[in-house]
Parts: C-alpha cells; sequence; structure tokens
C-alpha cells in the first residue's frame, strides 16, 4: 500500500490534506507534488508522511506526480515557514507557496544548474585576433571583455547588450552555464577599516559562527557596507553562505556591481523586477549551495540556505521589509527567527534603527555596534530650519531654499529636493466653485500628473483624462494646489535653465533598465538638481551631493499615525545623509510652518538617538509597540452593512476573552478603497505569548460568523501600519 502524504495547498484554508502517495516509496517532505482538488490540479508541498489517514479509503483521492527528485523546502526552512504560518495566522499552503519563485509553483521542470553565462566560440577567437576588427565598437567590447574566460550573462551584457544579440546571431559566442560557486574574478581589495568598522567585525566575527544577534548602528556615511563586505569575506572564506537583503530594488543594482567587485564570486539576486526563470535560477542556486552570496528584497528572507554563515538586514528600520498582502510577514523579524534556526549570526544595519531594535538592544537582547563617525574626511550635515510663517513660496520652495539651492549649482555641486509626493499636484482644484478631482472609488483626492494628462488615484490606480473645464460649473479655473515631484522638477527648471533637473520617483523609474542606468549615472553627473522622493533617501552614494532641501515636514509633525514621528525622524536624517558624503561640507534644509514644534527641536538638538529615546519613552507610557503587541483584523465589502455586522461580531468574540484588549469596530482611516467600504479590529495585549494564545481561537471564532462569506477579511500580526 501507498504511504498517505500530507500537502499543504496553494489555498486559504488551515488544514493539510491527505492523498495517496503515486508510489510505494512516497516521497520526502519537501517536494512540490501535483494533485487533483475539486475540477483542479494544483501544485502542493509535501509535509508529512502517514501511514494511515483520518479519510475513508474510498474519498482518498491518489497524487499524480512528484515533481522534485528531491525536497526543495528542506529541515529548518520548512520548520521556520511552520512557525511563521502559526505566528501570522496565515494558512500553511500560502506560507509555503510564498517561499517559491513564481516559476516553481507550477508543474513546470526545475532550470538546470549553473549559472547562465557566454563565452566565446572558435570564429568567436578568429574575429577578437583578427588585426583588421573594429575596435572600440560595441561588438568588440563585448569580444574583449570575453577574451580572459567565459562571463556571467550579466556582465557580458553590461559591456554591450546590443553587441551580446548579434555576436550570439554570427555564432561567435555561445551560452555555457557555470558553477555559481566558482570565484568569476580576482577579489578587489576594499579601504583599510578604521577602529570602529574593525571592532565591530571583530564582534560579529567572534561570535565564531553561531546565533548572536548585532544592531550596527551607523550613522549615515560611516561605512557599513565596508563592515558587510568584511563579514561576508569571513563568511565565504569557511565555505559558507551568506544572506543581504536591501529594502528596495533600486538599490540592489549598486550592491550587486560592489558586492561582485569585491568579493570575486557571482551573487545570486532576487527580487521582484527579475524574470521569472532568472529569479527561480538564483533561487536554485542558493537552494543548491553553488551561491555563496543571496542579495535581495524582502522575499529573500525565505531562500533556502544550506551552507549558511551570516544573515544580514540592511536599512533593518525600513518598512519595505513589512509584506502588505497575502502573507503578512516582516522579513527583519523572519531573518532573526531564520538566523536563530540556522544556529548563525544576524545583523541588523541602519543610520535610524527602528524603535523595536532600540528596544531589543535596550532589553540586552541584541549587542550594540556604533560607528558614531563618518568614514574618511566626511563631516556630518548642518541642519537648518526654514520658517515658513509669512513667506512667499514659490511652488512650495522658500526664498532661503533658492538662494541656497543657487548658491550650491555656482559651486558646481548638485543639490536635492526631497519630497514624498509624486505626480504634479495632490489635489486639482476650480476656483470658482470650490470643486475638486475624487476618486470615484476612494475616499482620497486624484493627484494630477500633468505630463501624461491625467488625475490618478495613488490608493486604487484609477486614472481619467485631465478634464478642459470644471465638470461641477463648467469654469476654467482649475488650480492644482500643492507640489509634488513633478511640480518641483517643472518649476526648478524654470528657475534655474541652464542646470540639468533629474527627477526620480517611481513615474520615472518604472522599468528595470531605466531605474538601473539612472541611479548608474547618478554619482558621476557634476553640476545638478535631484528631486525625488524616498527612492533617493536610502543607500545612495552621491559624491557630488551637498545640499538637501526637505519639502512637507509639517505632514510627518502632524499625522494621526503613532509612528508618525519615528518615520519622519528616520526620512529626514537618511535623506539628510545623502549630502556631505566626501570632503564637501553638507547643508539640509527643513521647511516647516511649525519650527518650535517639541519632536523637531528635539530631533535638531539631539539627533536620531534623542528622538527615539523621546519617542520610547511616549510609547511606553502610553502602551504602544514595542511595549504592546498588536494584531489588526482589516476587512472591506460592497456593503456597508454586511461590513458593519460582521465588524461587531468580530469585536463580541475578541471581547469575551479577558486576556486581550479589543478596539473596534474602528472605520479604517481611509473608509472606502477600491469601491469597498473597510474597517477594522484592533486587539492588542502588553505580553507577546498572550496574544499569540489568543489568536487562533479568536480566528476560528470569525471564521465561523454567519456573515464572514459577504465579507473579505485578513489578519496582521504586528502591523506598520493601521490603513
Amino acid at each position: 500500500m501507498n504511504p498517505i502524504l500530507r500537502i499543504a495547498l496553494p489555498v486559504p484554508l488551515t488544514p493539510l490534506f491527505d492523498y495517496r502517495a503515486p508510489d510505494p516509496a512516497g516521497s520526502m517532505a519537501g517536494c512540490r507534488v501535483l494533485v487533483p482538488f475539486g475540477p483542479r490540479r494544483l501544485v502542493g508541498i509535501v509535509v508529512e508522511q502517514a501511514d494511515v489517514s483520518d479519510l475513508d479509503d474510498g474519498k482518498l483521492r491518489a497524487a499524480e506526480r512528484i515533481l522534485d527528485p528531491a525536497p526543495l523546502l528542506t529541515g529548518e526552512l520548512m520548520a521556520t515557514l511552520r512557525w511563521a504560518a502559526r505566528y501570522y495566522q496565515h494558512p500553511l499552503g500560502e506560507v509555503l507557496q510564498a517561499a517559491l519563485p513564481v516559476a516553481l509553483r507550477s508543474a513546470r521542470e526545475l532550470p538546470p544548474a549553473g549559472a547562465a553565462a557566454l563565452r566565446l566560440t572558435a570564429a568567436g577567437q578568429c574575429a577578437l585576433d583578427d588585426p583588421h576588427r573594429r575596435r572600440g565598437s560595441r561588438i568588440d567590447a563585448v569580444l574583449v571583455a570575453l577574451a580572459a574566460g567565459p562571463l556571467a550573462d550579466a556582465d557580458a551584457r553590461a559591456a554591450g547588450a546590443a553587441g551580446v544579440r548579434t555576436l550570439l546571431a554570427r555564432g561567435w559566442i555561445e551560452r555555457v552555464r557555470l558553477d555559481a560557486a566558482a570565484p568569476a574574478r580576482v577579489p578587489v581589495a576594499g579601504p583599510a577599516l578604521n577602529p570602529e568598522q574593525t571592532a565591530a567585525v571583530a564582534a560579529v566575527v567572534g561570535a565564531d559562527g553561531a546565533f548572536a544577534p548585532f544592531l550596527l548602528d551607523g550613522v549615515t556615511g560611516s561605512g557599513k557596507t565596508e563592515v558587510y563586505l568584511e563579514l561576508i569575506a569571513a563568511c565565504l572564506a569557511q565555505g559558507r553562505q551568506a544572506l543581504v537583503l536591501v529594502p528596495e530594488i533600486a538599490l540592489t543594482p549598486q550592491a550587486l556591481r560592489r558586492f561582485r567587485e569585491r568579493l570575486g564570486v557571482e551573487i545570486a539576486t532576487l527580487h521582484s523586477g527579475l524574470g521569472e526563470r532568472e529569479r527561480a535560477r538564483a533561487w536554485l542556486a542558493a537552494a543548491r549551495g553553488e551561491a555563496g552570496v543571496v542579495l535581495g528584497t524582502r522575499s529573500a528572507v525565505l531562500v533556502p540556505l544550506p551552507r549558511a554563515g551570516l544573515v544580514i538586514v540592511d536599512e533593518e528600520h525600513d518598512t519595505s521589509y513589512k509584506q502588505q498582502e497575502g502573507f503578512r510577514y516582516h522579513a527583519r523579524d523572519l531573518a532573526v527567527v531564520r538566523a536563530k534556526a540556522l544556529g548563525v549570526p544576524v545583523v541588523l544595519g541602519s543610520a535610524t534603527p527602528s524603535l523595536e531594535s532600540l528596544a531589543n538592544a535596550a532589553a540586552g537582547r541584541y549587542h550594540v555596534l556604533r560607528l558614531a563617525h563618518r568614514a574618511g574626511m566626511a563631516q556630518p550635515p548642518s541642519l537648518r530650519v526654514v520658517d515658513l510663517r509669512r513667506q512667499r513660496l514659490q511652488h512650495g520652495l522658500a526664498t532661503p531654499a533658492l538662494e541656497a539651492i543657487a548658491a550650491c549649482l555656482a559651486r558646481g555641486e548638485q543639490a536635492l529636493v526631497f519630497r514624498n509626493r509624486r505626480g504634479y499636484s495632490p489635489v486639482l482644484l476650480c476656483h470658482d466653485c470650490g470643486w475638486s478631482a475624487q476618486c470615484a472609488h476612494c475616499d482620497r483626492a486624484l493627484t494630477l500628473h500633468r505630463r501624461a494628462g491625467q488625475l490618478r488615484c495613488h490608493h486604487c490606480d484609477f486614472a481619467q483624462a485631465l478634464p478642459p473645464a470644471c465638470p461641477n460649473c463648467g469654469g476654467l479655473a482649475l488650480q492644482p494646489l500643492g507640489e509634488g515631484t513633478e511640480r518641483l522638477e517643472e518649476a526648478l527648471g524654470a528657475r534655474f535653465p541652464e542646470v540639468p533637473v533629474v527627477r526620480i520617483d517611481r513615474d520615472t523609474t518604472r522599468g528595470r533598465r531605466m531605474r538601473d542606468a539612472l541611479f548608474d549615472s547618478l554619482p558621476a553627473l557634476g553640476a545638478r538638481i535631484l528631486v525625488g522622493t524616498q527612492m533617493l533617501a536610502k543607500g545612495h552614494d552621491l559624491p557630488h551631493l551637498t545640499l538637501v532641501v526637505v519639502v512637507g515636514v509639517d505632514e510627518g509633525l502632524y499625522s494621526v499615525d503613532f509612528r508618525a514621528g519615528e518615520r519622519l525622524g528616520q526620512l529626514v536624517v537618511q535623506v539628510a545623509g545623502r549630502a556631505g558624503r566626501a570632503e564637501r561640507a553638507g547643508q539640509v534644509i527643513l521647511q516647516t510652518h511649525d519650527p518650535t514644534h517639541p519632536m523637531l527641536a528635539v530631533l535638531l538638538e539631539g539627533g536620531y538617538r534623542a528622538l527615539a529615546a523621546r519617542l520610547l519613552q511616549d510609547r511606553r507610557a502610553a502602551g504602544l509597540p514595542p511595549f504592546a503587541q498588536f494584531a489588526l483584523l482589516r476587512a472591506d465589502a460592497a456593503d456597508k452593512a454586511a461590513l458593519d455586522a460582521f465588524l461587531d461580531a468580530a469585536t463580541a468574540a475578541a471581547r469575551e476573552d479577558a486576556a486581550v484588549v479589543a478596539h473596534g469596530p474602528l472605520a479604517a482611516p481611509m473608509a472606502r478603497r477600491a469601491g469597498a467600504h473597510r474597517g477594522q479590529v484592533l486587539v492588542e495585549s502588553g505580553e507577546r505569548s498572550v496574544l499569540q494564545a489568543f489568536l487562533p481561537g479568536w480566528l476560528d471564532r470569525v471564521r465561523a460568523l454567519p456573515g464572514e462569506r459577504r465579507v473579505r477579511w485578513s489578519i496582521d500580526v504586528d502591523p506598520v501600519d493601521l490603513y
């Protein structure tokens, strides 16, 4: 009799499903398997093997086919994912699916082992040896690059993508696969470490490969990346793998080039900007132990690491590490859990650590490594507050800010105008009747994108053409209120016509090639004005940038979100850190209508550490995270009455247990989004274990509510926002 396979399927249901194995040998846990599920065929993951099933033999169906010769999700990772499913209260089948790249969630065959590479053919070598070949062309650049031996596909294309296509067509080069573990080039030595960096490296190496959590608290420009590289090199020297997480796709190309150059090994990269098969190959290179270094955004925390030796989370404070849909895990927290399960050190790095990490450090759970000084000769930037009261603004910019930009450009340096709001204007208003453009599906105004001639909703992606006249009164006095990056770009271009203005936001970096080319060009640019959103506030080294002007500070001072103060402080310090990275002094101008605001005063006088201490004190007094544990039940429905009834019942069910405090039903900060009415229930406890013990029973009661099927709901454990 064939054994019983207990399988997790990618469906929103919590139980495992029993199937008869397709052969007597059964299967190892962690393999993909193709099974019938109702009228569909699904790919699941074998979790356990059993001798008997609770189902009658007549109801027990047989699995069709085991898809893998060896498990994809092995012991440690499977155990961690099962823990994550329990902690975040999410169905195991969907959690296991989230751990796989999209190309491996189907019944396709696995991509071949090794890294994609290109090498010269005999005909290509003859062309290279031809003394009459056209030197300096894109074709010649690729031939020269391949002269020393095969190169990874990405490296060869960097020499000239068009040349690669031509050479493949001529038969002068061919595709091969290389062992990703083999060094691709000779490592390049880095700069000598200063005493603080040396001490940080020694502390982590001193953990001797065992689990130990470190908080690398280093000011902007202090050389945290150099510490990472030294630690990774030590990890590779021991024949082990390093996992490095970064918060944004935009950071991966820069980090990738720097890591390849310094470490001399091929790097497996994982982020949403890759093609499906490209991502699958990188994932498998990590899973097979071929890739010594794995670099990626939050989903990379779920990659198998058979030779794990080190985990690094760069910019650990960044909210991008929180998955906001489906399986709502926090990659930073899961990285610590994985490091403990793997028995390896984990380094959380930031110039503005999260309050959660600072609280863990204060409690002695994290070892603090401090980098208090900028690397080299660089000095911290000076901060200046510009009082906007009674100032005449030009498209949101005060005269002192414009004068500072002019002086900066006159010195041949770069200026950054930071506005964390894309588009031309957040509001389009009729001056005659007061009408404003509102989203038909959300309780939010439409953002004007003037260049595209559109009004867009940044919450549901609804878009419509810019009206020629007011739809309400027919008047022509349509006026944009407020400013986004597009408007600032236009205004600064008109004010400084002799200097290029470069806008960097989601609208100008949609394509992978466009984004990579733009960020590649920034360090080498001379006198320029950069206009950008938070994409520019993280990790970019801009040696010619000496001035930062921050627009929209007041939005963070008066937000209803209890995390707003922390986020504003982090954003200001991070964007300020882009200024004055080399020998040039940096200056930061903060525009505000409330220069005496207590939070702003603390930040200016004592820096982020003083602000964080104040915020932690306030959070403790108010019983807010990290001194309380939250879980947020979000729900939406087309029928508001059905939504209200569901939330009332869910709140009542939560209040049956005195171990937690239930708040609700609560209106969501955006009460209607994408045509659906929204609401929520917040449950809290002073102890994580108490909340975790409460959630399974409560959610079972929620699933049993009569109106449960009329709403769409989800649970978010440790939410980072209340939207």
